[in-house]
């Protein structure tokens, strides 16, 4: 399945990380999985090999590799952790905002750290009373002379407990220009971070919640103007978290197959492997021929990213694609493992429990498809692919 867009130069990188996933990922599952405790250690482990600063300009110290290399570390990483996976996903939105609508003093301060492992960035949107309704945020950042001080409350916020530097939109004013955003480092007086609560999947991973309580923060800490934050939150999400989950999905999904091929090899029926039923080699070639699909969706969209071309609608078909052929072969995988795959000692549990966990961040299904429709009917509003293609191109260019 090599070739798909790929270099000479991407695919040794995607050894690199899978050499590095089944070394140091793979021995400590078992404890994640019975632990459920957040991967501290790990997570900084890997961020010490430089894959956050992937589409950083090596001005700041960073790979200057692009969303293709960004897309194959997040899947080698999932194909072993969709824990691990999520979290240098979940690290990508966080130098999204600084690439996009950080000052110049604002890049030279954080994009070198953040590029050398030394700095895990977030971002937070999502608030318990509004969920996706980014407009319906109630957090306030009140302008106090030289400083903003901040009152609220984040949920769902990837790296959460192992985030430094947390992206925060909050409210500034009324409407959709009424929201801005800032760098809010974790050592702040009056920030803190909600109890991490145990989840279905993603065992590892944190995403829990951020509390302000009159955290108080510099005015130099606003990203971009005042109002910019509705631009903040939409096109992180439209222009990274889409690919970034994409590809989270497209490692799961890989790992399924493989899983399922391995097992219908080993086990056997009827005096042969489970696979001479036709009946499931079928399965298996439905599960092959949507992972072709899904990986073919995924690296088209983030091709035409690197290149500075309008690709939203790329972008929300990879994250629809993916998820949903993911959690149709996780089934699929599950039928074909039948009683086996319920037991812990086989991973296509853990599999299906994590690719669930991709369904509704930077969307839903049904977002992806009304926003498709909308672009369909000629309805859909200025693509984000096209307002940011001049960092984008400079991006490519670096």
């Amino acid at each position: 399945m090599d070739g798909y867009f790929t270099t000479g130069r991407l695919e040794r990188l995607r050894e690199q990380v899978r050499d590095f996933a089944e070394a140091e990922v793979r021995p400590r599952i078992a404890d994640m999985e019975e632990s459920r405790s957040v991967q501290y250690e790990l997570s900084r482990l890997i961020a010490a090999q430089g894959w956050i600063g992937v589409t950083i300009s090596p001005q700041y110290g960073g790979m200057g590799l692009g969303h293709l290399a960004k897309t194959i570390i997040i899947e080698e990483l999932s194909r072993v952790s969709g824990a691990m996976g999520a979290m240098v996903q979940a690290s990508q939105l966080g130098v999204a905002k600084i690439v996009h609508f950080g000052s110049p003093l604002q890049k030279k301060t954080w994009l070198p750290a953040v590029s050398a492992g030394e700095c895990l960035p977030t971002i937070a949107v999502t608030e318990p009373g509004s969920g996706g309704h980014v407009l319906g945020m109630t957090m306030s950042a009140v302008r106090d002379g030289d400083d903003y001080i901040l009152n609220g409350s984040k949920v769902y916020v990837g790296n959460s407990h192992v985030g430094d530097l947390h992206g925060v939109v909050a409210r500034t004013g009324p409407g959709s220009s009424g929201l801005s955003a800032f760098l809010v480092e974790s050592t702040r007086a009056g920030f803190s971070l909600g109890q991490q609560s145990p989840a279905m999947g993603l065992h590892g991973f944190s995403f829990g919640e951020l509390v302000f309580d009159n955290c108080r923060i510099p005015a130099s800490n606003l990203l971009g103007a005042e109002g910019d934050g509705l631009a903040v939150a939409y096109s992180s999400s439209v222009l990274y978290g889409r690919a970034n989950l994409a590809a989270v999905a497209l490692g799961i999904h890989r790992a399924l197959v493989e899983e399922t091929v391995d097992f219908t090899a080993t086990r056997r029926r009827y005096g042969e492997p489970l696979h001479g039923l036709p009946t499931i080699t079928m399965k298996v070639g439905q599960m092959q021929s949507r992972l072709m699909t899904a990986r073919l969706a995924a690296y088209h969209a983030v091709h035409l990213l690197d290149r500075g071309l309008p690709c939203d609608a790329e972008l929300m078909n990879a994250k629809l694609i993916n998820v949903e052929y993911a959690l149709d072969s996780a089934r699929n995988a599950m039928e074909v493992h039948a009683a086996a795959g319920l037991f812990t000692d086989r991973p296509v549990e853990r599999y299906l429990r994590d690719a669930h966990h991709i369904f509704a961040p930077a969307g839903t299904s049904d977002v992806q498809l009304l926003r498709l429709g909308e672009m369909a009917l000629g309805s859909a509003r200025e693509q984000w692919s096209q307002r940011l293609a001049p960092t984008m191109q400079a991006e490519a260019a670096s």
